[in-house]
């Protein structure tokens, strides 16, 4: 398939799939609860590092979360008591567990102390370059995430960065709900600093499946080769925003026709 033809097909895709009825049944309808920009930024991350599994399940442990959180996670994580945490006890999806989620929250309660978004914790040290990496921003992320003395140790799972080779699925994901921003009221567009072009496409094994058959992935094994690979690609078919090919990836992916 030539690359004309190939994006003329994909943006058909976007079309089709980067559109509110999309939002649903999606884990970023978690985010879309809220209006304040730190509550889309707290349960923004925790609906994209809990997005294992089937998606109704990923929106049912997230809705559970937020009413553990009393309805307003900023202010949770602000003005928790102890009593308010013992209220987190019992949390658990997949591998993340009540342990997992008082150390986000312990870190979260660190970071909005000092900064007004998370984006700050992302591009540290970049701030006044035109152009941020989001390999640098996520190996930055991963450091700063686990600065505090008591992490514990199995928590570390739960943050990928390209230094351990992961794709960061997850936190790419987040990243595209952030800083996308387009007419269509999917993705927030809240987050300024890193721009939509300098995005990495988060690779689910839809994505991977469809992004091999259409001949844009060569890369065996997720990683972080991969990613970059597959935005290189998708680059090609749109510089500026190369990241919106994920709507037609995952779209294709879940269809399941080809």
């Amino acid at each position: 398939m030539a690359h004309f033809d190939l994006k003329e097909f994909l943006d058909q895709k976007v079309a089709e799939y980067n559109r509110p009825g999309f939002i649903e049944s999606d884990p970023i309808a978690i985010p879309h609860r809220f209006t304040l920009k730190q509550d889309v930024e707290i349960m923004g991350l925790f609906a994209s590092i809990l997005a294992w599994g089937q998606r109704k399940t990923i929106i049912n442990k997230c809705t559970e979360l937020i009413a553990r959180m009393q309805g307003e996670p900023y202010a949770f994580v602000l003005h928790h008591s102890d009593q308010d945490l013992a209220g987190l006890l019992g949390f658990k999806h997949r591998t993340f567990n009540d342990t997992d989620l008082l150390y986000f929250i312990s870190f979260l309660r660190h970071h909005y102390a000092q900064h007004d978004s998370l984006e700050m914790a992302f591009i540290w040290g970049q701030e006044e370059q035109a152009e941020v990496s989001v390999e640098q921003a996520l190996n930055y992320f991963k450091s700063y995430f686990f600065s505090l003395l008591d992490y514990p140790e199995r928590t570390r799972k739960h943050i990928s960065s390209p230094v351990q080779k992961s794709s960061c699925k997850r936190l790419n994901m987040f990243l595209r709900w952030m800083v996308r921003q387009d007419e269509q009221g999917v993705d927030f567009g809240i987050w300024s600093k890193i721009r939509p072009a300098n995005l990495v496409c988060p690779c689910d094994v839809h994505v991977e499946r469809v992004g091999k058959k259409l001949g844009l992935i060569t890369t065996p094994t997720v990683n972080w080769n991969m990613a970059m690979e597959l935005t290189r690609q998708l680059r090609l078919l749109d510089a500026q925003d190369p990241v919106k090919y994920d709507f037609a990836l995952f779209g294709l992916g879940v269809e399941g026709r080809l």
